[in-house]
């Protein structure tokens, strides 16, 4: 099985014979962005740290959205959402509905938490336990929920 780091560099090179530039440019930046946090904390990136970094491009980008969208600038919102496109699949499959609700019970029921004043102690754990899986500002919404009902 190969790394995700290996498929994407992969990828950039099928972008490159199919004279595909706007998912060259995009994957490429990606490339970039995964080096740059090599090249800081000086350590090779596992799939774990990569579906990070790509979850915060995606954040990245839909925030840029909203921007563009107020100011008016629908051309450049469309080329954020086709980056967001090519971005999507690196990352694994989005936790929705029941199973994100047992994976937070799971977390709930493990730290012990009782109240709206666990919300710390709950979402630690989910930070890495869904990173690239599911909405953070969703899982905080239902973790909130939960903890006050």
């Amino acid at each position: 099985m190969t790394s995700l780091k290996t498929r994407i560099q992969d990828e950039m090179k099928a972008a490159m014979r199919a004279k595909d530039s706007a998912r060259l440019g995009t994957i490429r930046l990606l490339l970039a962005a995964i080096k740059q946090r090599e090249v800081d904390e000086r350590i090779e990136l596992d799939d774990a740290a990569v579906v990070a970094v790509i979850d915060k491009m995606i954040k990245q980008r839909r925030d840029a959205i909203a921007q563009f969208t107020s100011g008016g600038r629908a051309d450049l919102a469309a080329a954020e959402s086709a980056e967001i496109g090519v971005l999507e699949p690196y990352l694994p499959a989005r936790l929705e509905g029941a199973e994100l609700d047992a994976e937070i019970r799971a977390v709930i029921d493990t730290v012990h938490a009782a109240g709206a004043a666990d919300i710390g102690k709950v979402m630690g754990p989910l930070k890495t336990r869904l990173a690239g899986r599911a909405d953070m500002a969703l899982v905080s919404a239902r973790v909130k929920a939960l903890l006050s009902a």
